[in-house]
């Protein structure tokens, strides 16, 4: 069953205009008012999910709203946790960074030196280079200090804000369902039902198997870091398995700070090409059994729209609008393959390879017609 939509008859370059102004207007909104739908979009896939927890305390005759409270304070109260214990460890390495700095530029003029004195070319320019782009890194660092602090003001506001959108969305959501059950027609009124029933069950498993994915990799790269006796490895890991989280560009930001600290604080070069060899395996292993198993098999999306759609929203809203990109597309194929008209659309998206289309060269179509 499919939403019935008239479609009105146009001459196709009028659509493909239509589409156009509307494609360039719907981007441009989306990027002016991302500090507004950001953090919105973020609160509802967030009230999706808890939404099952608030139905538990309500079976258990907890009053609704007390209920959406404890959920809220049980939740936060596990992201603190969390956030403490990344914190601690986080401190200490925040406090050898500048020696770990001092040391990976000494290594690199070491270095420079080498080779300049193999390939018979004066280093001094190099060091001079490396002197001047330091300095300009801590003059950069310096002037961006009242930048980053106008940030994590907005930060703390997005924060507040979010528990009091979790908290209402939640608290109103029979109305926010029903506005969209009367804005389709009485008609159509199973078939919202049911989109929206799938769009919950979509958000909901794949959050799921990206935390059981993102646990699964920051233990995997903590244990593998820990063999190698790579410092820091339980915040590396950590690090490693959010950057994960960013597709296709996460990885290899993740890879390259364990390296840096494996030539800083080992004897041998070789460290960083383990650590490397250890990502690439890991990433193997995720690529090819973690996500089909447990995420990619909760979103139908083919690889060539994942990756255009990583780049669309990270232009958009930056490292938030890619985190989040996957989910979206997929909940805009569920609603395309369910009205009518937007049907081809969906399967666009979609990962359903139609049969190849073999085309027999001429010359066989003449030997088969020939006695």
């Amino acid at each position: 069953m499919a939403l019935i939509i008239k479609e009105i008859k146009f001459p196709l370059y009028a659509k493909a205009i239509i589409m156009l102004i509307g494609l360039i207007a719907l981007l441009t909104l989306m990027y002016i008012a991302k500090g507004i739908i950001i953090p919105l979009v973020f609160s509802v896939i967030i009230a999706i999910v808890l939404h099952p927890v608030v139905n538990i305390f309500v079976r258990l005759k907890i009053n609704r709203v007390v209920a959406i409270i404890i959920t809220l304070f049980l939740t936060l109260l596990v992201i603190a946790a969390f956030g403490a214990l990344l914190f601690s460890q986080a401190s200490r390495f925040t406090e050898s960074w500048p020696v770990l700095m001092d040391k990976f530029i000494t290594i690199l003029n070491n270095a420079i030196t080498g080779l300049s004195g193999y390939f018979d070319v004066k280093p001094d320019k190099f060091h001079d280079w490396i002197t001047e782009t330091k300095g300009d890194f801590i003059n950069t660092s310096s002037s961006a200090i009242g930048q980053t602090i106008i940030g994590i003001g907005n930060m703390i506001v997005v924060i507040i804000l979010i528990p009091v959108y979790i908290f209402m969305i939640i608290l109103y959501q029979p109305l926010l369902l029903e506005f969209f059950r009367k804005l389709f027609g009485a008609s159509n009124r199973e078939e919202v039902n049911e989109i929206i029933t799938q769009i919950k069950m979509l958000i909901q498993k794949y959050l799921i198997g990206l935390l059981i994915e993102t646990a699964i990799i920051a233990a995997l790269y903590s244990i593998g870091l820990l063999i190698m006796g790579i410092e820091y490895a339980l915040v590396l890991g950590i690090i490693g398995a959010f950057l994960n989280l960013i597709p296709y560009i996460g990885s290899w930001i993740a890879a390259s700070l364990p390296m840096m600290i494996a030539i800083v604080t080992k004897t041998s070069p070789w460290f960083a090409l383990l650590v490397l060899a250890l990502y690439v395996f890991i990433q193997f292993i995720d690529n090819n059994y973690i996500v089909p198993k447990i995420v990619a098999s909760k979103v139908k999306i083919n690889a060539l729209i994942s990756i255009i759609a990583v780049i669309t929203f990270g232009a958009l809203w930056g490292i938030p609008g890619m985190l989040i990109a996957i989910p979206l597309t997929a909940i805009i194929k569920l609603i395309f393959d369910h009205i009518e008209p937007l049907k081809p659309w969906g399967f666009l998206l979609g990962d359903t390879m139609p049969p190849l289309l073999i085309i027999k060269p001429i010359f066989k179509k003449i030997l088969h017609k020939s006695p």
